[in-house]
């Protein structure tokens, strides 16, 4: 009976030893990034009775199985799904800002009112050569803004796309390392501390690719991970796929998993997608924009005669925002009578003409609309990413109280196992002081 006393208080102090190592290991690691809580698994060893002994009592004690992560598959998904919809929505709406940023600081509504004023006042005395040169002026202007809009624009957009290749980049790295990952946890002891570190970077690294790309997966029984975005394998086993970037004519981009395009719903990447549709949108309202006024203005300027008499040349040449520029410098040639007139003539009705097909080309009214949209959407796209925040903060934080470490529960389970191993400690002495009473009695 000692003898069994004895190795039954061993094992439970090697266990109790097993999980004070666990309980050190958690505190110490309460501050890592992607940590999970472990603790030790432990059950009871017995052993039946033998022959014509059922009724002996044949117990051994307590042994480690292994180490478990307080791990929860459904949180996790959780947060991954969570925070690839918050990264989509917060890169959509980082691109939308610097769109409207483009186009707010370039001033092309201001230089649209700037022109009409200057015509309005040309009608005052059509042959003055100040008045003249001041719509010549803001002609300039006018071409100049919307040069700066499309550059502002290209810039954005270049930045954008510059984002996406880093973040095609990432997550390729990111799918190399996951292929090593599951190798490492095929070959890793289960429930042992090796299998538990593995397990961490492999949440860890989803987790970031996550942020990257929408992204399904599958586990098998190592824990070795499949990973799927946009219907297409991306990682599996030690395998990994290559997702790559094409870019448009227009400046939107294309996603590709080892050639096969694929539609990506969530994560920087789809965000960043989103931001240059809207930039390629906002680029073809500027240049219809662009075409209409310098297309209005050009045909009333033909129709009138300028100051020498000669046919009116066109005030604007080029194509589209980036395209426009002035090229009628002298203020003379502005033709501001009507055909026929007589050189030197103070007759406005061409002017008029001007001030009429601006106005009815919708300049202003286009540009303040422009305007409106883009702040329109800048506005709703930050109400859902504030919503989509709060979501993704609630699914991290009910991961957190789940798997993070409570040094509060850790300091009370270091007090309950230590006060176990010195428990199995006080059972072994006895055990000993037993064997040596038998042995004095013999």
């Amino acid at each position: 009976m000692a003898s069994d006393l004895l190795s039954i208080a061993a094992s439970g102090a090697r266990a109790a030893r097993a999980a004070l190592d666990v309980t050190a290991q958690n505190i110490a690691n309460a501050q890592t990034e992607g940590y999970v809580r472990r603790n030790a698994q432990v059950e009871e060893v017995a052993t039946a009775g033998g022959f014509l002994r059922m009724g002996d009592i044949s117990l051994s004690g307590v042994r480690v199985t292994g180490i478990n992560r307080n791990a929860d598959m459904f949180r996790q998904a959780e947060v991954r799904r969570t925070g690839s919809d918050l990264a989509r929505a917060d890169t959509e709406l980082s691109g939308l800002k610097t769109i409207e940023s483009a186009i707010e600081q370039s001033g092309v509504y201001d230089s649209i009112v700037e022109f009409e004023a200057a015509l309005q006042q040309l009608s005052s005395n059509p042959t003055d050569p100040s008045l003249r040169a001041a719509v010549m002026g803001g002609a300039d202007r006018l071409a100049s803004t919307f040069n700066i809009a499309a550059s502002g624009l290209d810039a954005a957009g270049e930045g954008l796309r510059f984002e996406a290749g880093a973040a095609v980049d990432e997550a390729n790295v990111i799918g190399g390392e996951l292929a090593r990952v599951n190798l490492r946890l095929a070959r890793a002891g289960a429930g042992s501390s090796d299998q538990a570190t593995l397990l961490d970077q492999r949440d860890k690294l989803l987790e970031r690719l996550s942020g990257i790309t929408s992204i399904s997966t599958s586990f098998d029984a190592s824990g070795a991970v499949t990973v799927s975005t946009g219907g297409q394998t991306l990682v599996t086993g030690g395998e990994t796929a290559t997702l790559s970037k094409a870019t448009a004519p227009d400046g939107t981009v294309a996603f590709a998993i080892d050639g096969t395009a694929v539609t990506l719903a969530g994560g920087s990447l789809a965000g960043t997608g989103l931001a240059l549709a809207e930039a390629a949108d906002v680029r073809a309202r500027l240049d219809a924009l662009a075409d209409g006024i310098a297309g209005t203005i050009n045909a009333a300027q033909a129709g009138g005669v300028a100051l020498d008499g000669s046919p009116g040349q066109p005030i604007f040449a080029g194509s589209g925002a980036a395209g426009m520029k002035a090229v009628l410098t002298d203020g003379a040639a502005l033709a501001t009578a009507p055909a026929g007139a007589p050189a030197g003539s103070r007759d406005g009705s061409n002017l008029a003409a001007l001030r009429q097909a601006l106005d009815t080309s919708g300049a202003a009214s286009g540009a303040n609309a422009l305007l409106f949209d883009i702040s329109s959407r800048v506005a709703g796209r930050t109400i859902t990413r504030d919503a989509l925040g709060a979501i993704a903060s609630s699914a991290q934080a009910t991961l957190q109280q789940q798997a993070g470490v409570d040094l509060d529960t850790e300091a009370a389970n270091l007090m309950r196992f230590q006060q176990a191993f010195q428990a199995s400690g006080r059972a072994m002495q006895v055990a000993s002081d037993i064997f040596q009473t038998l042995v004095g009695i013999g």
